[in-house]
């Protein structure tokens, strides 16, 4: 499943896919019953830090031996040749699993997003409105001074 890395650039890793399931087999048509297990490793959305993404889906996937015996409200797959390759499929399910946006876990304590630079810093909305502005100051004196003289 690797492969599945050059169509999805933003997967960078893909673990071990382990499959399990069964197949009901007619004359007419093959059915398996898949459940795919595993994680894929995608970037975190704000810090680009290595996310690990689990990976567990059941499905249902249906093959068609003859193309006469087709239903429109089915979606069905048609097998040419004599084998079937699930292996299309499983790619396909796996990149449908794949998230807009993934975010790591703040207490996984791993290295994340700087949380200060030159001339800037991270501050918390707390932090933010306990601090006072030096350049108001002097309007915040201003206030204090005119609510003693009210007393």
């Amino acid at each position: 499943m690797d492969s599945i890395k050059e169509t999805e650039p933003t997967i960078r890793e893909v673990s071990p896919i382990h499959l399990t399931g069964r197949a009901d087999i007619s004359a007419t048509r093959v059915t398996f019953h898949i459940r795919i297990d595993g994680h894929l490793i995608l970037p975190c959305s704000r810090t680009l830090v290595d996310v690990k993404y689990p990976i567990d889906v059941e499905t249902i996937e249906t093959f068609m031996l003859n193309s006469y015996d087709y239903e429109a409200e089915e979606e069905v797959h048609q097998v040419t040749g004599d084998v079937i390759d699930l292996e299309p499929i499983i790619r396909e399910i796996l990149l449908v699993e794949v998230p807009m946006q993934v975010f790591c876990d703040d207490s996984a304590g791993q290295e994340g997003a700087p949380q200060s630079g030159k001339d800037w810093e991270v501050i918390e909305e707390q932090e933010k409105s306990e601090k006072l502005d030096p350049r108001l100051a002097g309007l915040a004196k201003f206030f204090e001074d005119s609510e003693d003289s009210s007393d």
